[in-house]
């Protein structure tokens, strides 16, 4: 990949200032309780700006973009933004607490020539055009990238992040806390030092963790401009930021994102979609035994591909595994065989696809979370009538499928946690 520092957007605060209040989720988790909620802390919050239209799932009309591209010319004038004096790259630190241990996730934010996807930056995801809409129409209107896309490399020797720690000072730039993630950020303008980061990084490409619209959206917008003749390819419009983490950093963690079921005809019972799916071994656990805060940890103790089911009414627990192997390779000849073995591919081909045909009605809904006990708390309220918890994908399995040109099932991975938007924005004109 051809990486770039860029002279970034930020807060106007003191050295180590306090953003708390100023920064926000990724505009695709938030809805407008969450919008108004960010926005009660302090009407400069970066969600003012990042999310015009809620939901974002399709385009809204032209008048939200150019609101929220008048607001951010605002702050860009009035001093509460300002613009780094040099282009730099800038060094990321999230430190936060999962499932009773603490973790420490560090990363480097940096431009990133737009390619098509698959050499230099490698999706593993499928995108929709109604996101990409509304994103696009953002980024014409603010002509600024916002919120950093999620990326992973290999950096086994550590090569990167030594050169790029090295060169931080010691007190970060911003710091705040966001969903009781701590956020810090450092800028880093040392010449000699991004030499060698770009340097180490050209033969290396970057994997999108999260935010394949975003991503295509950037690319997008800079063919446009591109073939229009309004940029050339030394243009800013051509870098999309990133925030880089190496693929070994202790603190990339891959949750899994669990399901809930509804919608499906009142007969349904758990005893009875067991019935039809004989190429599963069933094991029953009590829910007290189940320890639903970490299902990773809990699941792991049956095996891999340990899958939980519950129903509506959740005394107990289903732990199933697939035993008869084949069954998947006859269903999807057409997948890959690392995708074949994916626990959320099993239970969506050979559960949600075949298994609940008797009860499936046009009113099936599924939705996701990656929180175990918000499954079990669906059941057992009846808002949901099937619950399934997952154990994470393995990185190793996304980098696979990744590689070889092909798409991770829908909702497959959950990297936690989020990035926050608002610690930096990237000038694109």
């Amino acid at each position: 990949m051809e990486i770039r520092p860029f002279r970034g957007w930020r807060y106007r605060m003191g050295i180590g200032g306090d953003v708390s209040n100023l920064i926000a989720p990724p505009y695709d988790v938030l809805n407008q309780k969450d919008k108004d909620d960010l926005l009660s802390r302090s009407d400069r919050n970066i969600v003012a700006v990042d999310l015009p239209y809620v939901p974002p799932k399709d385009v809204g009309p032209d008048e939200v973009y150019q609101q929220a591209a008048v607001k951010l010319n605002e702050w860009k004038s009035s001093g509460v933004l300002f613009q780094e004096e040099v282009p730099a790259l800038y060094a990321y630190e999230q430190t936060y607490r999962w499932a009773g241990k603490n973790y420490t996730r560090r990363a480097m934010i940096c431009g990133i020539r737009a390619t098509e996807l698959g050499k230099d930056v490698i999706p593993h995801e499928h995108t929709f055009a109604g996101p990409k809409a509304d994103r696009l129409k953002l980024t014409e209107y603010t002509r600024t990238q916002l919120s950093p896309i999620f990326g992973f490399f290999n950096d086994p020797q550590s090569t990167v992040s030594n050169l790029l720690w090295s060169a931080a000072e010691s007190k970060p730039a911003l710091q705040g806390i966001l969903r009781d993630v701590t956020e810090k950020l450092w800028v880093v303008t040392a010449e000699g030092a991004i030499a060698e980061i770009t340097k180490a990084l050209r033969d290396v490409p970057a994997f999108i963790a999260d935010g394949h619209h975003r991503y295509t959206t950037a690319m997008n917008y800079s063919a446009k401009l591109r073939d229009s003749g309004q940029i050339n390819v030394d243009h800013e419009a051509n870098f999309v930021m990133f925030c880089l983490v190496a693929r070994d950093d202790p603190g990339l963690l891959v949750l899994p994102t669990h399901r809930i079921v509804r919608g499906l005809k009142e007969t349904f019972s758990v005893p009875a979609m067991i019935e039809r799916c004989p190429e599963f071994s069933w094991e029953r656990c009590s829910v007290d035994d189940a320890d639903l805060r970490n299902p990773d940890a809990f699941l792991s103790k049956y095996g891999s591909g340990a899958t939980a089911f519950m129903g509506a009414d959740p005394a107990e627990i289903w732990i199933a595994r697939l035993t008869k192997t084949q069954v998947m390779d006859e269903a999807t000849p057409q997948e890959l065989p690392v995708w074949r073995k994916l626990d959320v591919a099993i239970v969506h081909k050979l559960i949600i696809d075949l298994a609940l045909e008797p009860w499936r009605t046009s009113d099936l809904v599924i939705d996701y979370t990656p929180d175990g006990r918000a499954v079990l708390a669906a059941c057992s309220s009846g808002r949901g009538q099937l619950g399934i918890c997952l154990q994470g994908t393995p990185l190793n399995s996304v980098e696979q499928i990744a590689l070889a040109g092909a798409s991770m099932p829908h909702k497959s991975t959950y990297f936690y946690p989020k990035l926050a938007t608002g610690m930096v924005l990237k000038p694109l004109d």
